[in-house]
């Protein structure tokens, strides 16, 4: 399990097996995709159970393709199957001012100009034009995370993001 004070964040889950070696199909939130890994070690949650391992892998075709240290076979590798992959929040690059990971904004209340609650970031999207906050509150509500324009202040202390939005839109 990580320890106290550390702050892991999810980056993606193990699909299954690959071949017979103890590769691992991955499904990476990281963008883009292979992203995922350039960060080792990895803290793997399979059930209850956490473990920190060192990595290795590569891209074939689409998918994301991971050697874990220590599993060396198929069957050792279809156990991880469904396990979740996380990283330290210390192991992600520094941004610059004005700049957010999605792990940072996903639970932070929105509100609107007027300050009435819409409701909290459940996940975040990415559609092309622009990434996309799915908000769940009274109900769900998809607002574009456009800075300076919907989007007017972010409050990380306060968990708070302000944003140009009508809650009857």
């Amino acid at each position: 399990m990580p320890e106290h004070g550390d702050e892991t964040i999810r980056v993606g889950h193990i699909i299954g097996a690959q071949g017979v070696r103890g590769w691992v199909k991955v499904y990476s939130d990281t963008s883009p995709r292979e992203n995922i890994l350039s960060y080792s070690p990895w803290k793997i949650q399979t059930g209850d159970l956490w473990q920190t391992v060192e990595i290795n892998g590569r891209l074939q075709g689409k998918n994301v393709l991971a050697k874990l240290a220590g599993i060396e076979d198929r069957d050792q590798a279809i156990e991880l199957a469904g396990s979740k992959i996380y990283i330290l929040a210390e192991q992600l690059p520094k941004l610059d001012e004005g700049e957010y990971y999605w792990s940072d904004l996903i639970g932070l209340e929105v509100e609107s100009l007027q300050a009435e609650p819409l409701g909290t970031i459940e996940m975040m999207m990415e559609t092309g034009a622009n990434d996309v906050m799915v908000l769940r509150g009274d109900r769900e509500r998809l607002i574009p995370f456009v800075m300076n324009d919907v989007v007017r202040k972010i409050d990380l202390a306060n968990k708070r993001i302000v944003v140009d939005w009508k809650p009857d839109y």
